[in-house]
């Protein structure tokens, strides 16, 4: 077994590139599937210390595969990357510190790579923020043959198994027919009426919805002016749940109210899932408590909300297929949201990059015993078989 000072030192060493990378990332957001400056520079970096690099895999033209040569006989540790930036308000879920801490762990163990069994991979995975990049990596084979994925997620707490929330997408038109507003509203159909009579329907259920599900929207189109009545009108919902069996269950509550609405007006209705369908993660608890252990190693204490608050990640799909890790890592004080401004400054602030240094130390280890421990590995996929059961 590698001493782990080796890991420590070698991440040490690379702390003036992930600092440069997690920046230029920051400076230049860039959203789902249109990541051309961040993947060429994490593939630019994998390529210089010497992985074998593709860019475009999957059909994903930002999706990156990097294989250190040095392979043999064991098992395959793959950690992953993310890059995407959310619309308008940019790093504001902090995935320029997962791509640098992925980066950072894939070559503190690749300068140890001749010396240790098995095989090394990097994934690079776009669009998680609504495009699924993960689901179409899982459904083109690129997580064939892999023993453990790896990645971190800031947050506003430390916390390494959490779970996350099965989600799909949907869309919701109505059509209704055009009038005069004020002379001839009776001769109209609101679509926007049944539209808003959906989210009334909705909000009648949250009494009745388990805790932690969310059914939650916004009106896409809500008319052209105020003395037409409107002809067509839409909403985007996503419907969420810890169980994908309880999220399909609340899919059918959402269809109803939308029926029900376009019944009520006399409206027509479209219904239709789009954009990203995630699963919910599958713990791996030998995994996680080996992460774990080292976070513990580094000094960084677990430190979970008081409730539990669980968002949506296409890392759920991969932990379906193959043992894998989501952890948290505190950037920020627990009264700043993610997915706002002051979170995107977290980001790049120096807590920020301090817990992307410690995330990747921890990823580097963790990798470490996966690759030299055996019976790790058979107790990973024993726990992975065995929440099957």
């Amino acid at each position: 077994m590698i001493d782990r000072n080796r890991i420590v030192d070698a991440i040490a060493a690379q702390q003036g590139t992930l600092r440069r990378v997690s920046a230029e990332i920051h400076a230049h957001p860039e959203v789902l599937n249109e990541e051309t400056y961040a993947s060429a520079l994490l593939a630019s970096e994998l390529r210089d210390a010497g992985f074998d690099v593709e860019l475009g895999v999957a059909g994903l033209a930002t999706a990156i595969r990097a294989v250190h040569p040095a392979r043999s006989d064991g098992p395959t540790v793959a950690i992953l990357g993310e890059y995407d930036a959310l619309p308008e308000i940019g790093h504001a879920c902090g995935h320029n510190l997962i791509a640098a801490a992925g980066l950072g762990a894939a070559l503190a163990l690749g300068e140890l790579k001749a010396d240790l069994p098995g095989t090394l991979v990097f994934l690079g995975t776009p669009a998680e923020e609504g495009g699924g990049g993960k689901v179409v990596m899982v459904e083109q084979g690129l997580f064939d043959g892999i023993d453990a994925a790896m990645m971190f997620h800031p947050a506003n707490h430390t916390m390494v198994s959490w779970g996350s929330l099965a989600i799909t997408e949907v869309e919701i038109e109505f059509r209704g027919r055009p009038a005069h507003a004020a002379a001839e509203p009776h001769k109209g159909i609101n679509a926007l009426d049944a539209v808003i009579q959906t989210f009334n329907g909705v909000n009648a259920l949250r009494q009745h919805i388990l805790d932690g599900a969310r059914v939650h929207g916004i009106i896409t189109n809500g008319g052209a002016k105020p003395n037409i009545v409107p002809e067509t009108a839409a909403a985007l919902f996503y419907v969420r749940a810890e169980e994908t069996s309880y999220r399909d269950e609340l899919l059918e509550k959402l269809r109803a109210c939308a029926v029900g609405a376009a019944q009520a007006t006399g409206a027509t209705l479209a219904f239709r899932e789009v954009g990203h369908s995630y699963k919910a993660i599958k713990a791996n608890p030998p995994l996680e408590g080996t992460f774990e252990r080292h976070l513990a190693d580094l000094g960084e204490p677990i430190c979970p909300p008081a409730s539990r608050m669980l968002g949506s990640t296409d890392m759920g799909d991969v932990s379906q297929v193959v043992p894998a890790i989501h952890p948290y890592l505190q950037i920020c004080d627990p009264q700043i949201a993610t997915h706002s401004r002051p979170f995107a400054d977290a980001a790049i602030s120096e807590r920020g990059q301090r817990a992307m240094i410690t995330a990747a130390t921890a990823l580097a280890l963790t990798g470490l015993d996966v690759l030299c421990d055996p019976e790790l590995v058979r107790s990973m996929w024993e726990a992975f078989r065995g929440s099957d059961a």
